[in-house]
């Protein structure tokens, strides 16, 4: 009689220890976000997806991820004494390395990656002064390295996040020299795993 109620209380603990919710270990996530640069254009947008590689490691995560980001925006320009309005539209595209940890409801994370940019310039009211670009577009794609570091909250299913990256593009054509090429960005964002 007493195995017995040994047994009952054993499997009604293993019961209610099985109904309550238990953290699975995500293989995928995916995220989106709203980015803050200093450097024309200014705001914008993006999308991540993150997959996990190693995934036998307790507390250190490490994994892969694909991100692309998309900024737009029209400003008054000048260019020696020239001015004029151009439309700005800059996106980029990359992968990276990603390592964190698992610090209870928080997860700290860098990065290290590379990626491709292309930005496109359209000139509207040009003016036929010296020094003002001979041509109403022009576009261009280059080359970046990024390193980031951020991160989220764990604790919540949809998981809000915070990162500071920097990207460094070397390499654009003289002509789109009134555009800046390397800029620190600031993402908040959520992401969702599954």
């Amino acid at each position: 009689m007493k195995l017995k109620k040994i047994l009952l209380a054993f499997a009604t603990f293993a019961f209610v220890l099985s109904a309550l919710p238990q953290k699975s270990v995500a293989q995928t996530s995916f995220g989106a976000s709203y980015e803050i640069r200093e450097k024309d254009p200014t705001k914008g947008y993006g999308a991540r997806i993150e997959s996990r590689i190693f995934k036998g490691l307790p507390v250190v995560q490490l994994s892969l991820r694909a991100h692309f980001s998309y900024f737009n925006d029209k400003n008054n320009l000048t260019t020696d004494g020239a001015e004029y309005s151009a439309d700005i539209t800059n996106y980029d595209y990359g992968l990276a390395a990603v390592g964190g940890v698992e610090i209870g409801p928080i997860a700290p994370y860098v990065g290290l990656g590379l990626g491709a940019s292309t930005l496109d310039v359209t000139r509207e009211d040009l003016q036929n002064a010296p020094g003002a670009p001979s041509d109403q577009s022009s576009k261009d794609s280059s080359i970046y390295w990024n390193g980031f570091v951020g991160a989220k909250i764990t604790a919540l299913p949809i998981q809000p996040f915070v990162e500071y990256r920097l990207k460094e593009i070397s390499n654009y054509k003289d002509e789109l020299s009134d555009i800046q090429n390397s800029d620190g960005r600031m993402i908040f964002g959520v992401a969702i795993e599954f």
